[in-house]
């Protein structure tokens, strides 16, 4: 399987998805780290920009893409029009491109408390930071209900708060809609999205994800399994 991934500034490097994947990065910024030589990236890279609409997704992602993984965000600054144009129209452009390819495995990565209004979370300091600039958590959640109307292959992973540390704990997931505060490691939510590629169970789930040390080791099979579609 070909996967793109669409990205900003900083690449989940997951071993695994080189491993089991060819692996096609997009770089939405051109000013994005070089990986570290131990994890460097045996396939080519393109840029692209996900605000410039479908037509020039669709050329970077090429026709042999069978999956892309999303896992964009807008810079931070003083543009209150960028989560809107990166993190909903962005997402929307990529949805379109893979229409227009047949690519049918869509990864969402978005963001626990999207929906926090609706939780009753709105007070929830996290939820307020977030949206101060330019209603960031609005736009994602925008952009997960336009995947779930597109009729593509979906699994959009909402991680809790995100630490560049190793992985510590292990991992709990739970539905859409249900966690509101916590820290996970990148290379955690890495490794979920890479995981949901090639598990059934995923398909067409939101699912929310955090570390918790407390928490039993499961299998992949298992935590997706344990979520219901809607």
């Amino acid at each position: 399987m070909a996967t793109a991934l669409i990205i900003k500034t900083r690449l989940l490097y997951a071993p695994r998805l080189h491993h089991h994947h060819h692996c096609y990065p997009l770089l939405f910024s051109t000013t994005s780290p070089k990986p570290p030589k131990s994890q460097s990236l045996k396939s080519k890279k393109v840029t692209a920009d996900v605000t410039k609409g479908s037509d020039k997704l669709v050329q970077a992602i090429g026709d042999d893409s069978e999956a892309v993984i999303c896992a964009t965000g807008f810079r931070p600054g003083w543009n209150l029009f960028a989560p809107w144009k990166v993190d909903n129209l962005g997402t929307v452009n990529l949805v379109e491109a893979c229409r227009k390819l047949g690519v049918k495995r869509f990864i969402l990565i978005s963001s626990i408390l999207v929906n926090g209004a609706a939780m009753g979370q709105i007070l929830n300091p996290a939820y307020i930071f977030l949206n101060v600039f330019g209603l960031t958590l609005v736009a994602k959640l925008q952009a997960e209900n336009y995947i779930r109307k597109s009729g593509i292959n979906y699994t959009i992973v909402r991680p809790a708060g995100l630490k560049n540390e190793p992985p510590s704990g292990n991992l709990v997931m739970e539905p859409e809609d249900t966690l509101y505060e916590g820290i996970i490691s990148r290379d955690v939510v890495a490794e979920v999205a890479v995981e949901a590629l090639g598990l059934p169970e995923s398909s067409y789930k939101v699912v929310e994800i955090v570390s918790r040390a407390d928490a039993p080791k499961r299998t992949y099979e298992d935590l997706f399994g344990s979520i219901k579609q809607k």
